[in-house]
């Protein structure tokens, strides 16, 4: 297996060369495009040189999210996974700086608080515990493997604040006694498959995330994993020929927990969801369905889109076509998977696909790195890879069977867990589709707002927000005063810190629930002032005067606290201009100090009178930390 859903270069070398000519702030963006390419070992071994070449420096304008800092931990030889690793960032627009500690000393390194892991302070630990140490070694049954690796989870999250990534454990032993292997409990493959099983359990129960190596040897047989001979010469687990497809699984479940994954998945129509051309060969010439081999490729793609909406992935169409002949078989084609009702935007005309594609981004709020296009057209997948190349383009196989092996295959939707609010994604960006819609027509603003019968309910952050939360922290970038991320962990922290205020809120309207809409974190200063560390909302509520009640409610939560002034920063990135004048507007006043980063602003708590609210503020109960905390309901009308 290789990286087949990205396209190749026919003159990679030569481009690569180019690059290295140049100097960093040149040469970045252009190796950012030969990482999007197809890669062998080498070729990321050498991508992976001229990065190093560069220092953290050179990558500093890489700024799609901070640069993480990864420790990766194990028992075997781990070195040759580096450039893999730092590439799939690299891949996705952000860099990684990995510290390796020395072979086989995992257990000392997490428990010597003066060693190099402490010194180079990570931001997340890969645990990468090969199935010889495990079994064959250290740790001869599953509770103790179990065990040990908890002890490390524990030591790293406590200790250091990093969060855990768990490697699973690859099957690279032989069956003692055949097809039931499974009977002999204590057989050196049977363990390695309890262990993996007890991982998903405990990592779970953790809050543990899991680089599943198992399932990817499963996908492409052990034998392209492992290597016997490069085990026993150099104590490789993970075959080099592998290494680039390791390093995009991990670089994955990284951007993930920076926040950085696709959201919506574009689709053209003829010869990508159906066989043929709707407008030539009508509903009933197009190949789809059950007995014809084509037409039953065509519905295993479209069920496993639909099941990417059902966990929250925003469906679009793009196609050069007559709107009616397009939406002829989503409305009566009765093999068809997809229906109207999954498609958040549908675009059908004869413009170019990089105009439709911005188009759609505009519609639904989103930006266009958040895009996915699946077209079967090479000519078209290279105009958008020339003109977006932010937009996310795979590499079609000729052969309408593989589509949906190509799609899953490349993880742009890589999710760490799965909420609520992700399964009723689709629903939400259809009911803003209507809100808009409403909108156009109506010529009084504030009666528009009022029609809405705006709720906000409003809490502290509780442990039954949390995934959530962190999910909003990590992603939101447009809207985000300082786009500061926050772990789990230390979500989970400031749910039982009570000098810190935190708030999270929800919006429900006549047209349905928006649901986790806008957080805000603010920490003392000193005994006079507040600070808003993290202030971000939901993009799809702009223009509604949120931002108003959130102040009204941040000012109210300071004044319990006895606070006297409100200080918030703004620090720029590339995406969040939009909040330049966020605190001007809201009436802070700046204070200029020499020397600091982006904008600090202050407002005084005896002055302020609350902001104009369109909508109706109740304040629900938390659960903190198992236990409920007292609670009112405050009705602010609007007026």
């Amino acid at each position: 297996m290789d990286l087949h859903w990205l396209p190749r270069h026919t003159e990679w070398n030569q481009a690569l060369r180019r690059v290295r000519a140049l100097p960093a702030q040149d040469a970045v963006p252009q190796l950012v495009q030969l990482a999007n390419c197809s890669l062998d070992f080498l070729q990321t071994a050498r991508i992976g040189a001229v990065l190093s070449s560069f220092g953290a420096e050179g990558l500093s304008h890489l700024n799609r999210c901070p640069p993480l800092k990864l420790a990766l931990l194990g028992s075997s030889t781990l070195t040759h996974l580096i450039p893999a690793i730092r590439v799939a960032a690299l891949r996705r627009g952000f860099a990684v700086e990995i510290y390796v500690g020395p072979y086989g000393t995992y257990r000392q390194e997490l428990a010597d608080s003066s060693s190099g892991l402490y010194r180079f302070g990570p931001d997340v630990v890969l645990m990468a515990l090969d199935a010889h140490h495990l079994v064959a070694g250290e740790c001869p049954s599953v509770e103790q493997a179990i065990d040990r690796m908890r002890s490390c989870w524990q030591l790293a999250k406590e200790q250091l604040h990093a969060t855990v990534i768990q490697q699973t454990v690859l099957p690279v032993f032989h069956p003692v006694i055949g097809s039931n292997e499974h009977r002999y409990e204590m057989s050196p493959h049977t363990l390695v498959q309890r262990i993996n099983h007890e991982l998903r359990v405990q990592s779970e129960a953790e809050g543990v995330f899991l680089l599943s190596v198992d399932h990817l040897a499963q996908m492409d047989g052990v034998a392209a994993w492992f290597n016997h001979a490069l085990w026993h010469r150099s104590k490789q687990e993970i075959h080099l020929a592998m290494t680039p497809v390791y390093g995009d699984h991990a670089g994955r479940i990284l951007a993930a927990l920076r926040g950085i994954s696709s959201k919506c998945l574009v689709l053209d129509l003829d010869n990508t969801l159906w066989g043929g051309v709707a407008g030539d060969d009508g509903i009933e010439g197009i190949l789809l369905g059950q007995g014809h081999a084509v037409g039953e490729a065509y519905v295993s793609l479209q069920n496993y889109v639909k099941s990417l909406a059902d966990r929250g992935v925003i469906l679009a169409v793009c196609s050069k076509n007559d709107i009616a002949n397009a939406l002829l078989p989503f409305e009566r084609h009765p093999e068809m998977v997809l229906r109207p009702g999954d498609i958040s935007h549908f675009v059908a005309n004869w413009e170019d696909k990089a105009t439709n594609l911005r188009r759609i981004a505009h519609a639904l709020d989103i930006g266009l790195d958040s895009l996915v296009f699946v077209d079967d057209n090479p000519f078209e997948r290279n105009l958008v890879r020339q003109e977006l190349p932010m937009v996310q383009v795979p590499e079609m196989p000729d052969d309408p069977a593989m589509y949906e092996v190509t799609l899953a295959a490349a993880g742009y939707f890589e999710a760490l867990s799965i909420t609520s609010e992700d399964r009723q994604r689709v629903k939400l960006y259809k009911e803003n589709s209507d809100r808009r819609r409403l909108q156009e027509t109506s010529t009084d603003m504030d009666g528009y707002l009022r029609s809405l019968n705006m709720e906000l309910t409003w809490s502290a952050f509780d442990d039954a927000s949390i995934s959530r939360v962190v999910q909003l922290i990590n992603k939101s970038n447009q809207f985000n005063l300082t786009t500061r991320r926050y772990t789990q962990e230390q979500v989970i922290d400031l749910v039982g810190n009570l000098s810190v205020i935190t708030l999270q809120l929800r919006l429900k309207d006549i047209f349905g629930d928006n649901g986790l809409i806008a957080v805000v974190i603010g920490r003392p200063q000193d005994s006079e002032t507040l600070e808003i560390d993290t202030w971000l909302m939901s993009c799809r509520v702009l223009g509604r005067h949120i931002e108003e009640v959130t102040l009204n409610l941040i000012v109210e939560q300071a004044r319990r606290r006895e606070f006297r002034k409100i200080a918030g920063r703004y620090l720029p990135t590339a995406k969040n201009a939009m909040v330049r004048d966020h605190y001007a507007r809201l009436g802070f006043q700046e204070e200029v100090v020499a020397g600091q980063t982006g904008s600090r602003w202050i407002i005084c708590i005896d002055d302020y009178m609350d902001r104009v609210s369109f909508a109706k503020t109740v304040e629900i109960e938390s659960q903190r930390m198992g236990g409920m905390i007292d609670s009112r309901t405050d009705l602010h009308e609007a007026h």
